[in-house]
């Protein structure tokens, strides 16, 4: 049972016997967010800075600004990036999930020409064997581990159902069509990395091979083309403790729920994913700024449901909108807080399981 008290201006939350402060419910809510920022370098006077010091949970770097392609975002050359990860570390005590895409193929952010391992796509991979793929994946685990990356988003478990699906299959992301192919070598990708310390996220939740349409640009229904199979590679990574963290999709599918995508979605998150395929993990949505969602939902709407749905952390990437504050994030869920939309156990429960998962690290 929660209660809640307002005094002298500020609010105090009971939870189970404990008092929360206004700033400590913040600060638990800025551990929850990943941002995308635009910076080389920091210092002091830099809000990433301010961000990181104040509790903010972990960063996402990209090499090229979306906007236009000419100008860097974070990715100069290796050891600038190097010194960029270790300042950002640097400046609390708390751990930060440094993430980046690196795949392989037409998603990987460090590139050859700067001084990175160049890796195959994942359907390329696929077709010379497990030795390759193990050398691969080591090679890309050692560069992460280098620059310290600690976050990966990837593998793509996504099955290849749908062969003109234009955003994972087309462009060579799935291992395949067969989910134990794909368990194969998307579990020689998961362990290599493990071996650098290097955590890696399950992509995307409940399965995109099999959309018509790209969640990047808009609403996605894989009502008609979804199957079961595509929960496969979950079920042997869930079953064999092999999941760090899993990255939602926004797809919509009205078999799993009739009126949210499954970023948004208790039933997808919850019922299917932590209930029934027994996943006690960290759930982290895929960038809430993509237009599947932010096209459809405002931001406060966008964060009670996606919190109250079971994710745990918040992917405000800050690459194909305008960008998003820290501030207004934990803002906007605070107040939901306060009014009781969002329960503050949620709030807490996601803390204890991303302290856990910086364990690994």
């Amino acid at each position: 049972m929660i209660k809640k008290l307002l005094f002298l201006g500020l609010f105090a939350v009971y939870s189970f016997g404990q008092t929360y402060t206004k700033q400590e419910v913040e600060k638990m809510i800025a551990k929850m967010v990943i941002l995308g920022f635009s910076e080389t370098t920091i210092d002091k006077n830099k809000q990433i800075y301010k961000d990181v010091e104040f509790g903010l949970g972990g960063v996402i770097l990209f090499d090229k600004d979306p906007n236009d392609k000419t100008k860097v975002k974070n990715i100069e050359n290796l050891e600038q990036l190097k010194k960029l990860n270790s300042d950002l570390q640097n400046i609390s005590k708390q751990k930060l999930l440094i993430s980046i895409d690196q795949e392989g193929g037409v998603v990987q952010r460090l590139k050859s020409d700067i001084g990175f391992v160049n890796t195959l796509k994942a359907s390329e991979i696929a077709q010379k064997g497990e030795d390759f793929a193990k050398i691969s994946y080591s090679n890309m685990a050692k560069d992460l581990k280098n620059v310290g990356i600690n976050l990966n988003f990837a593998p793509s478990v996504d099955l290849a159902i749908n062969k003109n699906n234009k955003v994972i299959v087309t462009r060579g992301r799935s291992f395949g069509e067969n989910p134990q192919i794909v368990t194969k070598y998307a579990s020689i990708f998961v362990d290599e990395m493990k071996k650098e310390k290097v955590l890696s996220t399950l992509k995307h939740f409940p399965g995109h091979g099999s959309s018509l349409a790209d969640s990047h640009l808009g609403f996605v229904d894989i009502s008609k083309t979804w199957s079961e199979k595509e929960l496969e590679p979950y079920k042997y990574f869930i079953k064999n403790g092999k999941a760090d963290l899993i990255m939602t999709a926004h797809v919509y599918n009205e078999n799993l729920d009739k009126n949210y995508p499954a970023t948004l979605s208790y039933n997808v998150n919850t019922k299917l994913l932590r209930e029934k395929l027994k996943f006690d993990g960290v759930l982290i949505t895929d960038d809430l700024q993509m237009s599947a969602i932010s096209n459809h939902y405002d931001l406060k709407t966008t964060l009670t449901l996606a919190i109250n749905s079971g994710v745990n952390l918040l992917l405000f990437a800050n690459q194909l909108a305008k960008p998003i504050s820290l501030k207004e994030i934990v803002n906007t869920v605070y107040t939901q807080v306060k009014t009781g939309e969002i329960p503050l156990e949620n709030i807490i429960e996601s803390n204890k399981k991303i302290d856990e998962l910086l364990k690994k690290i």
